[in-house]
């Protein structure tokens, strides 16, 4: 691996992705307030309050890695994360009294209320050595003091017409380091940083929204050694695979991420990368939404009405970013989104050997590889299991009722249907999942001929009183 000299600019590179990751899913398409598919936010790195996990969200994220520290003399940690800061938008009256209220439209933009993010960051500095037996504490405490402030809106004439309200929560956490030698061939240390949201408040144990008031969101940490050599977690030296294995990482994944390919600086973030990811040359700016095609999310950014820019507008400064960016962009740019050539190969066969016939399948057994009722290969799983004190198996009949927090879309549109479940499946990782069909489905018949079924966890299914498989 590549040993690199430590500069700013390294980190200015790890930065770039970080933001990528740090404001991913920020606003979508069509970057209004009052779209539907921007009122449920916030949905990577989320660390809440301890009293918020009922929610299903954790107060903790732990980054564990591997260092070969050689000539590096410190490791620096950059923690990174987003704070929600509540933004309401008040009329200015005949009296010079403000009233909350819920739009105000201006000639260039139309504001509502919303949550922005406000990034905060926290840095520490260690010395490159094992510090289990030393004496000082290297753990970081911080505090962010709740707080509210008011910016003035004016129209073209420069007369005052009402202001936004900004209101931030308080949010208290630590940020606790560990460096730990590794016995083994080279001198090797285990480099652990946990993150703990600790804020305390009596709010948060019901309601996501106040919840993450109190929240760290996208959160994710930058570690660097300059001199220093961090290994990969996917693609580590021989020597150094079982120590891998034994490194234990919670709500956040550690890759390599200096420039020009070094390996001085790590970037654990909540959303799964490679080694060394890097931004798309071809991208002109952030688009916010890494689930689409940037050459379409444009191109229909573009076609918004001019009232629904405007109201993009005045939903956030990002936003309104992505609308000047589009409507600004050259064609030239805009052409460059279509597509790129990373890598050309000689399709042409070796000398001696004949051309391709086309595609060659591999052999089966016959069966659908999609059935595991028929594949050998699949792991075994049982014939029921057990859902609020009610065996189910296949023929059991239940209703569908998958949650906020891990179901897509397409699963939330299935709320509330009769499904029939077909098999209970485990999959590679252990887990047991109910193959069903829609009772309602006229298709019913063709999905269970191809074993083309719906998959839901006991915990997203209710059974249907008196049923029994």
């Amino acid at each position: 691996m590549s040993r690199a000299v430590h500069t700013d600019d390294t980190l200015d590179h790890a930065r770039a992705v970080a933001d990528a990751v740090l404001y991913e899913g920020y606003v979508l398409y069509p970057y209004r307030a009052s779209a539907a598919k921007n009122r449920v936010r916030w949905q990577f790195g989320v660390l809440a309050p301890p009293t918020a996990s009922a929610l299903g969200e954790s107060s903790t994220q732990r980054t564990q890695c591997l260092l070969e520290p050689r000539g590096a003399p410190r490791v620096d940690a950059e923690l990174r994360f987003l704070r929600v800061r509540r933004r309401t938008v008040e009329r200015l009256g005949a009296g010079g009294t403000y009233t909350e209220v819920p739009e105000l439209e201006l000639h260039d933009r139309i504001l509502v209320p919303w949550d922005e993010g406000a990034e905060e960051r926290v840095r520490i500095h260690l010395p490159a050595r094992d510090l289990t037996s030393d004496d000082e504490d290297w753990d970081v405490a911080f505090d962010l003091p709740a707080g509210t402030s008011r910016e003035p809106v004016t129209d073209p004439a420069g007369r005052t017409v009402g202001r936004l309200v900004r209101r931030t929560a308080r949010v208290t956490g630590t940020l606790s380091p560990e460096l730990a030698e590794v016995p083994g061939p080279y001198r090797v240390l285990r480099l652990t940083v946990t993150v703990r949201n600790t804020t305390r408040t009596t709010d948060a144990g019901t309601d996501r929204a106040a919840a993450l008031a109190h929240s760290m969101i996208g959160t994710h940490l930058l570690l660097a050694a300059p001199g220093g050599h961090f290994l990969s977690m996917t693609d580590p030296p021989e020597w150094a695979r079982p120590e891998v294995a034994e490194c234990h990482n919670d709500h956040t994944w550690p890759v390599l991420a200096g420039a020009h390919h070094s390996d001085d600086v790590v970037l654990s973030a909540p959303i799964i990368l490679e080694d060394h990811p890097a931004l798309a040359e071809e991208s002109p700016g952030p688009l916010y939404d890494a689930t689409e095609i940037d050459e379409i999310l444009s191109l229909r950014t573009a076609a918004l009405t001019d009232r629904e820019k405007r109201e993009a507008r005045g939903t956030d400064p990002r936003a309104a970013e992505v609308i000047d960016l589009v409507d600004d962009m050259p064609a030239a740019v805009r052409d460059r989104l279509h597509g790129a050539i990373r890598e050309l190969r000689d399709l042409a066969p070796e000398p001696g050997t004949r051309p391709g016939q086309g595609l060659e399948l591999p052999g089966g057994t016959g069966h659908p590889w999609w059935d595991p009722e028929q594949d050998p290969g699949s792991p075994d799983g049982a014939a029921t299991v057990v859902v609020h004190g009610v065996p189910l198996g296949a023929g059991s009949r239940v209703v569908l009722t998958p949650g906020l927090r891990r179901s897509d879309a397409q699963d939330i549109f299935l709320r509330g249907r009769h499904a029939t479940v077909e098999a209970v499946v485990t999959d590679l990782d252990g887990e047991t999942h109910l193959a069903v069909v829609l009772d309602d489905d006229p298709g019913t018949d063709l999905r269970r001929a191809q074993g083309r079924f719906l998959y839901f966890k006991p915990d997203e299914v209710a059974p249907l009183t008196g049923e029994t498989p």
